[in-house]
């Protein structure tokens, strides 16, 4: 029987959740660039809030590290750099996208919230994962990043619903206690085995 969660929406964050950490990708940048590891992710994690935020787009972030290290790139240059790191995110936890995908099979009502780029947000739709999300909601389409209260009410009013129905898995604490202080149900993600004792605990009180 496949897992179920009735009257609820499951909404899941991509990165590190249904999608694996980028490690390949992240040495490919390395080796790219020239630069080590305590140079440039430290800028890069920086950045990325804005840019994740809708505040920069895809080329001002690479151009904006650039100007923080140093160095000034062309726009084949940052193409190269931006295409090394966006495909590393879609190299996807098989167990995770497995685990949605019988939810969704199961019949329980799915939806993704993700802090990422305005670049993410016809893969998220358009890939073959998305066709098991009814919503995808993308921080820089909003202009505002999880755990802000607003992003989750957005969610749930695009999905018709209170927070009281949603149940909100995260990799980060402070994004699942951002669900959890809306009236929604936080889910901390740390595997797929621990998400799937999680969901089943709450399938069995509902």
């Amino acid at each position: 029987m496949s897992l179920s969660l009735p009257g609820r929406v499951v909404v899941f964050d991509y990165g590190e959740v249904i999608s694996r950490t980028p490690h390949a990708a992240r040495a490919a940048l390395l080796d790219a660039t020239g630069l080590d590891a305590d140079t440039l992710f430290p800028v890069y994690q920086e950045l990325r809030h804005d840019l994740d935020r809708g505040d920069l787009t895809v080329l001002e972030y690479w151009r904006a590290i650039a100007e923080r290290i140093g160095r000034t790139w062309s726009v084949t240059e940052v193409h190269r750099l931006w295409a090394l790191d966006f495909t590393g995110w879609f190299e996807v936890d098989p167990e995770v996208l497995a685990l949605v995908e019988e939810l969704h099979d199961g019949g329980t009502r799915l939806a993704l919230l993700s802090n990422a780029g305005f670049d993410f947000g016809d893969p998220y739709r358009r890939s073959p994962m998305g066709s098991l999300f009814e919503v995808v909601v993308v921080s820089a389409e909003e202009h505002v990043l999880k755990p802000d209260a607003s992003i989750y009410r957005e969610t749930c009013t695009r999905l018709g619903i209170e927070p009281s129905a949603m149940v909100f898995v995260d990799n980060r604490a402070e994004n699942a206690a951002g669900a959890d202080a809306v009236g929604a149900v936080g889910v901390h993600f740390t595997s797929a085995a621990g998400l799937r004792r999680s969901l089943e605990e709450l399938a069995a009180s509902i």
